[in-house]
């Protein structure tokens, strides 16, 4: 008896308290001015009005590539060697409190994306509300050697845009990325130099990563936080059913464990939230959700969407300008997506904080259909289905028809106002996010679902408790939500 009510002690703790980190400890110095007088990424919006600042720092050091020990299966549980070293410097973009009193405690480390070849911080888009107002401190890592020396874009990585600022930095490949964006976390636990959060004493430390970031923070999840200890939990958005490679080189995808899921010996809890766009791809690795791995799965959002383009846009076009890149969908196709995925990752950060502190686990949610949709409104049945979706006005899509489009216009999903088929896409037939086979269905009439402004208000707010009660919608959000939909002027 005593030895099982001692056991159970030392799980409390060892999900109170912080990881003691392996990871190696680099050296934090600022960057120059350079020849822009501002860090890629910086903030175009007034982040001073928020009551935040932001800042920028290079961390160097030694960074230590991994390759598999054993053998890797689905299970996730991959054991790694470490193999050879390089030198490096990267560096940090942080957003935090001006004034230490609104620390909330925790940090938000996101592995920045490189899919468009420069840098995107798209979590902090997804999560910008929940963390300026709650008071979180943001922290984007430079993890990916794209980021640095550059690629097949326009921009030739940091290195190239401000030579100046940023001609000192050093990325030996992605082999080594891994064991950078653990150094990352350690820095900001233990600063060696200037303090990048100026003083500001951590509780929680997440690594979050969105899309390709993601895939490399499933193989971090498996193979890399075992060893380094160094976050105590993990977000994982919009990743696919295979995981990136150890390697760090794209070519060696074919190598890794399909599906690659989540082991379930995880020390720390780790947070895998899909969009309706992600779903197709990453259904194989679907598995159930444990006291340490909790799925989400979001009806009617796509993987980037029109919250993401209209907040983050101008900041990328600040830095990037006309290299920025661009979903270019054909013209005349559907809209962007613009449901509800940012309320989703608000309340996942939220909850995942709350469950790394040594909280509850949050509350998982109903599997996504995104092959099955309603004839009647072209929505996807399943999955989390927050009140633009449990109340729908529009069809939202995660999926598209990308004939004549970009490369990335189909991660944007579509919406379809519904006004009589009146829209040029409206022709039943796939490009038409409502009706996209044949033979045509007619549009629903709103004022026939909603017959006055008060009969949809009342829907939509007996939406939204449910899905506050449920766990997947804060109630500051829900507010908000419900005062949108009295200004709407649905209804009669």
């Amino acid at each position: 008896m005593r030895t099982a009510v001692l056991a159970t002690l030392l799980a409390v703790f060892a999900a109170v308290l912080p990881a003691t980190a392996a990871a190696a400890n680099p050296t934090i110095t600022t960057p120059p001015a350079g020849s822009r007088g501002f860090p890629f990424l910086a903030a175009a919006e007034d982040l001073g009005s928020f009551g935040y600042t932001e800042s920028e720092f290079f961390i160097s050091g030694t960074a230590t590539a991994y390759a598999k020990s054993g053998l890797w299966t689905s299970s996730g549980r991959w054991d790694v060697r470490p193999t050879t070293q390089a030198a490096y410097r990267t560096r940090l973009l942080v957003r935090r409190p001006s004034d230490p009193a609104r620390f909330n405690g925790t940090v938000v480390v996101e592995w920045l994306n490189v899919s468009a070849q420069l840098e995107l911080s798209p979590d902090y888009w997804f999560m910008r509300d929940e963390l300026l107002r709650q008071g979180y401190a943001w922290v984007g890592v430079s993890a990916q050697s794209v980021g640095v020396n550059g690629g097949l874009g326009d921009i030739a990585g940091l290195r190239g845009w401000d030579p100046a600022r940023y001609g000192s930095l050093v990325h030996p490949g992605d082999a080594y990325s891994y064991d950078i964006f653990s150094q990352a976390g350690q820095a900001l636990r233990t600063p060696n130099g200037p303090d990048p959060l100026g003083g500001l004493e951590i509780r929680t430390l997440l690594a979050d990563g969105e899309s390709q970031s993601a895939g490399f923070m499933t193989t971090y999840a498996n193979a890399v936080q075992p060893v380094a200890r160094v976050y105590d939990g993990l977000m994982i958005h919009s990743n696919s059913a295979v995981a990136a490679p150890i390697s760090g080189r794209l070519v060696d995808v074919l190598t890794m464990p399909d599906p690659s899921r989540i082991r379930t010996d995880t020390a720390v809890p780790v947070f895998v939230v899909l969009t309706e766009t992600d779903v197709p791809g990453a259904a194989a690795a679907r598995q159930a959700d444990t006291d340490r791995i909790v799925h989400w799965e979001l009806a009617g959002t796509a993987h980037g969407d029109q919250w993401a383009v209209d907040l983050g846009g101008p900041t990328v076009q600040k830095s990037a300008g006309s290299a920025a890149p661009q979903p270019s969908c054909a013209a005349g196709s559907a809209p962007y997506n613009d449901g509800p995925g940012h309320y989703s990752m608000n309340a996942a950060l939220r909850a995942l904080t709350t469950w790394a502190q040594g909280g509850p686990r949050p509350a998982s949610g109903a599997l996504l259909d995104a092959d099955r949709r309603d004839p009647a409104t072209g929505l996807a049945t399943g999955g989390i289905r927050l009140p633009d979706v449990a109340v729908p006005t529009r069809t939202l899509s995660g999926e598209r028809n990308t004939t004549d489009s970009g490369v990335f216009c189909g991660l944007y999903g579509a919406r379809d106002p519904w006004n009589g088929d009146a829209d040029p896409w409206d022709r039943h037939d796939d490009g038409d996010p409502s009706d996209p086979s044949f033979p045509p269905t007619a549009e629903p009439v709103l004022s026939r679902l909603y017959p006055t402004n008060a009969d949809y208000v009342a829907k939509v707010q007996a939406a939204a408790q449910s899905s506050v009660a449920a766990g997947h919608l804060l109630p500051e959000d829900a507010a908000t939500i419900v005062e949108a939909a009295r200004n709407s002027g649905i209804g009669g």
